[in-house]
């Protein structure tokens, strides 16, 4: 159509040599909005890939690349590696508090060891034989002051000696309760508590350690590497970007007119720019909603200048580089 626009113009410009007239122009004009109106038959962009964007998760320095751009890789295979001695710390840390979570919660469980048993049993019988004594002090003290024998303070001093020797052998007697009845088992619970969040932890600093070796999701091709080797990433920066799918498609707009026209599945053709055969497309998905979004009171001029994002499968394009650009013949999809 461009080409008959061309031979239009070219006539006119021989009739025409020195000095186009406003006719000419008007004629001119015409003829312009002529093919202008036949542009809409088609949906330009680019041929893509889906595209895996890999994320360093910490700011760390960059050790190692092993892998070149433009590489064919496999899942699982390293990509990136940051440094990892902070976090290797962190881990160490963790799994030191996780040993001492266990070691207090085996603890309660085991209760309380034989010798502590007996210290306590020893120190009730230390307890008591101290109350025997300051008893007979009280008591020794009491008749001494009724034959007016001592003073009044000697008879109190006696009296708080025996009283704090009966607060003693109570409270020696409730430690040896204490021991001797075992580990409540609120006392177990929290510690099995303590002991599972300190183990949480450990796993939770493994997984964060092994985020720093960024390795490839699905098999693809490594289209980007941004930063290089020795300098410090951002948090949440892209670090490897990889090319995945079974092959590109074409990501083009399509005009509003066109868009109720359309349904995934059609067959549609695809000029890539630089080579003469067109591809054949399958339409695998367009959109629901304009490339922006517009006043709801739009005019018929106005609507027709929305756009709608669609993708099409090509075949037999597996090594059309991306980001070319390409064209989406729509009336095909009649």
């Amino acid at each position: 159509m461009m080409l008959k626009c061309l031979r239009v113009l070219n006539g006119l410009a021989c009739v025409f040599n020195r000095r186009i007239s406003y006719l000419v122009l008007m004629s001119l004009v015409a003829v312009l909005s002529a093919c202008g109106q036949k542009d809409g038959d088609t949906a330009l962009g680019t041929i893509e890939r889906d595209r895996v964007i890999l994320k360093a998760t910490v700011s760390e320095i960059i050790n190692e690349l092993p892998v070149r751009e433009g590489t064919q890789v496999e899942k699982g295979r390293v990509l990136v590696q940051l440094d990892g001695r902070r976090q290797q710390a962190k881990l160490a840390k963790a799994e030191a508090e996780q040993m001492r979570a266990a070691a207090h919660w085996e603890a309660l469980r085991n209760g309380a060891r034989v010798e502590d048993i007996g210290a306590a049993k020893a120190d009730v019988s230390g307890a008591e034989a101290s109350l025997a004594v300051a008893e007979k002090n009280y008591q020794r003290s009491v008749e001494l002051r009724r034959k007016n024998l001592n003073t009044q303070a000697a008879l109190d001093r006696a009296l708080a000696n025996r009283d704090s020797a009966q607060a003693v052998l109570e409270s020696a007697r409730e430690h040896l309760l204490v021991l001797t009845n075992g580990t409540r088992k609120e006392e177990l619970d929290q510690a099995e508590a303590q002991f599972k969040a300190a183990q949480a932890q450990v796993e939770l600093e493994k997984i964060q350690l092994a985020e720093l070796t960024v390795v490839a999701t699905r098999d693809g091709l490594l289209d980007s590497l941004p930063w290089n080797r020795g300098e410090r990433v951002t948090a949440g920066s892209a670090v490897a970007v990889l090319l995945v799918g079974a092959g590109p498609y074409a990501r083009v707009y399509v005009p509003e007119p066109w868009r109720v026209r359309l349904r995934p599945g059609q067959t549609l053709q695809v000029k890539v720019d630089g080579l003469e055969e067109p591809y054949t497309g399958t339409l695998r998905w367009i959109s629901s909603d304009p490339a922006f979004t517009p006043y709801y009171a739009l005019n018929e001029r106005d609507r027709s200048r929305l756009v709608y994002l669609a993708e099409v499968d090509l075949a037999g394009a597996e090594n059309i580089p991306v980001g070319i650009p390409a064209e989406v013949i729509l009336r095909a999809g009649e």
